[in-house]
């Protein structure tokens, strides 16, 4: 056990434990152990599931109470000293493992440390007249053509409007025009007239606040490999990933946290990675139609393999560019957490309601339209529809030639300038 481990490990408080996590049909990629051979072909011949896949507290936190007016604990307050990172899955980390194995533990169990957090934080909401603290539903799911994952959903909550966070996994054969597309990004792939077997995982995470001062967020990191059809060995592999923050009003130190936060996990790996996917998360998610960006951007990446132009002539293995992945990842609650317990308890109005509504708006067009996870995966027949469509909000609004936003000097005139221009937001050098 390293020495950094070992110290988290002593330093983390009890009540943060990871809940034990109902085991999936087939578990050997989940539980940190070396499968045999039978387990690989059993796991090779189950599949998995879509999510590159579908492609895949401020003043609520009362010192010295221990429950709100309903009954509700008051829990502890995500601060310096939280668990970021679920410990005990760097534990089990063994290298020795496929990486299969090894990304898809990981994201199962960051899955369960964020959706554990989130309802810490949901749970410290203060009773609001008219919605309970809400907790996610947790949906482990089989598709008969093979694949496998566990949606968790959390929908009319009090802090969290709508809040999915999804881990899928897949299997299949990959036919010889697809082979041929991915070959002009990796070499290595030499098309066959024989379907090829393909293995993808990843984490996807969409949060739509019920707050307008509270940006949503994205998250999507993901695994891909096409393997030799008789040897099973990967003749190629890639990742691919990022978060971006999306806010309806602009606070300018909170999209400086977060992206201070997503550089500093980026830096630990190397100076290149930051701001060339920072341009890249900016680039991917505009909308030319509107003629403005998503939001106020992060990271973004994809196929990220040890032959990378960014990677120059440094050639990391996979299992360096596996750690950068997990850092990356690791980040999301540090950045994004302490930006909803600065804005969950500012109060709001009807006028700000409709605006973040309009907002959302753009947020669906730009997932319909352009997202090619989604567009990827509504045309994979036998698509878990209800994964795929997990990131679009309950409520959205559409206003013809709508004049709000376009008042000067408003608030709202604010974002939509910001949104036509890019900026740097990381404070640190």
């Amino acid at each position: 056990m390293s020495l950094r481990i070992a110290a988290l490990r002593a330093s983390r408080p009890a009540t943060h434990a990871l809940r034990s996590r109902a085991p999936f049909a087939a578990r050997t990629y989940a539980t940190g152990q070396q499968p045999n051979g039978a387990s690989l072909a059993k796991l090779a011949a189950l599949g998995v599931a879509g999510g590159f896949t579908s492609a895949l507290l401020y003043n609520y936190f009362h010192a010295g109470a221990t429950s709100y007016a309903d009954g509700a604990p008051v829990p502890d307050k995500p601060g310096s000293s939280y668990e970021w990172q679920p410990i005990h899955a760097l534990e089990m980390d063994d290298p020795k493992n496929p990486m299969r194995t090894r990304m898809a533990t990981w994201v199962t169990n960051l899955q369960d440390h964020i959706v554990k957090t989130l309802e810490s934080i949901e749970a410290s909401a203060p009773p609001d007249g008219e919605h309970a603290p809400a907790t996610f539903l947790r949906d482990s799911w089989v598709r008969p053509t093979g694949g496998e994952g566990s949606s968790c959903v959390m929908a009319g909550g009090r802090v969290f409007e709508k809040a999915g966070v999804n881990v899928s996994i897949v299997e299949g054969r990959m036919p010889r025009g697809g082979q041929e597309q991915m070959r002009a990004d990796h070499s290595s792939i030499k098309p066959s007239d024989t379907p090829l077997p393909y293995f993808a995982t990843g984490l996807s995470i969409v949060i739509h606040p019920r707050s307008p001062h509270v940006p949503t967020v994205h998250l999507n990191y993901r695994y891909f490999e096409l393997c030799d059809a008789e040897t099973l060995e990967p003749v190629a592999w890639w990742f691919g990933g990022g978060s971006d923050l999306t806010p309806n009003y602009l606070y300018p130190e909170d999209a400086e946290l977060f992206h201070d936060t997503l550089k500093a996990a980026c830096d630990k790996h190397g100076p290149d990675y930051y701001p060339a996917y920072k341009k890249w998360c900016d680039k991917y998610f505009y909308l030319p139609h509107r003629q403005e960006t998503r939001g106020v951007g992060g990271i973004f990446f994809d196929d990220l393999t040890t032959s990378s132009e960014i990677h120059s002539d440094k050639n990391p293995s996979r299992d360096e560019i596996f750690e950068f992945v997990k850092s990356c990842s690791s980040a999301f609650l540090p950045a994004y957490v302490p930006i909803v317990q600065r804005r969950m308890g500012q109060a709001w109005t009807e006028h700000e309601r409709r605006w973040q509504l309009l907002r959302r708006g753009r947020y669906v067009e730009f997932n319909l339209l352009y997202d090619r996870g989604t567009k990827f995966g509504l045309n994979i027949p036998g698509a878990r529809v209800e994964s795929i469509l997990m990131s679009l909000p309950e409520y959205a609004r559409w206003e013809y030639c709508t004049p709000v936003g376009t008042e000067e000097g408003s608030r709202e005139k604010t974002l939509q300038d910001a949104l036509k221009t890019t900026r740097e937001w990381a404070t640190t050098t």
